[in-house]
């Protein structure tokens, strides 16, 4: 494969909406951790057009409408290739604009960060599994009971 994908591009935004609507679909704790995984995915379009001094509540916005157009409306699925123009602070088609990304590239770092994530919450699950002893084996009190001391 060439690494890009004509057919539906990998857009944070438009996975975003993808999975918002998903997670309406599952049980109550699988559709908040998938709605919530939709919400961080937003982080990148709205960092980006934030460091292009733009307003990203607009922007994004704007973004989502035309990502959701593109999956719920099929005269609208053209909008699939609608990215953000940040030089001139609007929304634009990457693919008339000849601004094509290597899904592939892209793919592998959604996945990485997500299994960085799901370690980093098992860590945390591990460490509130763990009760420690109430009595510490290595205490003064306890040197002193067992004649170490």
């Amino acid at each position: 494969s060439s690494g890009i994908n004509a057919e539906w591009p990998l857009r944070p935004g438009a996975l975003s909406i993808y999975l918002e609507n998903f997670a309406t679909s599952l049980g109550s704790r699988e559709q908040l951790a998938v709605a919530e995984f939709a919400q961080a995915l937003l982080v990148i379009p709205k960092t980006l057009v934030v460091n292009a001094a733009k307003d990203s509540t607009e922007l994004v916005a704007k973004l989502r409408a035309f990502h959701n157009a593109s999956q719920t409306i099929e005269a609208k699925r053209h909008f699939k290739w609608i990215g953000l123009d940040l030089e001139n602070g609007k929304c634009r088609d990457n693919k008339e604009a000849g601004v094509l990304e290597p899904e592939m590239s892209k793919v592998k770092s959604l996945k990485f960060a997500t299994e960085a994530a799901i370690t980093i919450l098992r860590i945390d699950d591990m460490i509130k599994i763990y009760q420690p002893s109430k009595e510490d084996p290595n205490s003064y009190q306890n040197a002193v009971k067992q004649g170490r001391l």
